[in-house]
């Protein structure tokens, strides 16, 4: 005997259409789209409020990645090396 899914449902959460959709091969989850304009701007498993919505229309910038940062880390320096001094103008 299979459980009764659930229904596709849609509503209006200020300026964004919210569509709640069951998950597939799910009986109780559902999958809600955040549309603005008619255009997709996201997914989220769980009910999003207004601030999610906000979220994901203008997501805050990511600085830059800084690899040479992460990868380089000194150790203490070897006996008798002298150290290089920064070249002046």
């Amino acid at each position: 005997m299979a459980l009764p899914a659930l229904e596709r449902k849609q509503y209006k959460l200020g300026k964004y259409d919210i569509v709640a959709q069951p998950v597939l091969g799910s009986a109780h989850m559902l999958r809600y789209t955040v549309m603005l304009n008619g255009r997709r701007l996201g997914a989220l498993m769980s009910v999003p409020n207004e601030s999610d919505c906000r979220f994901m229309e203008a997501p805050p910038p990511v600085p830059p990645l800084r690899i040479f940062a992460l990868t380089n880390r000194p150790g203490r320096p070897k006996k008798g090396v002298i150290r290089p001094r920064p070249e002046e103008l």
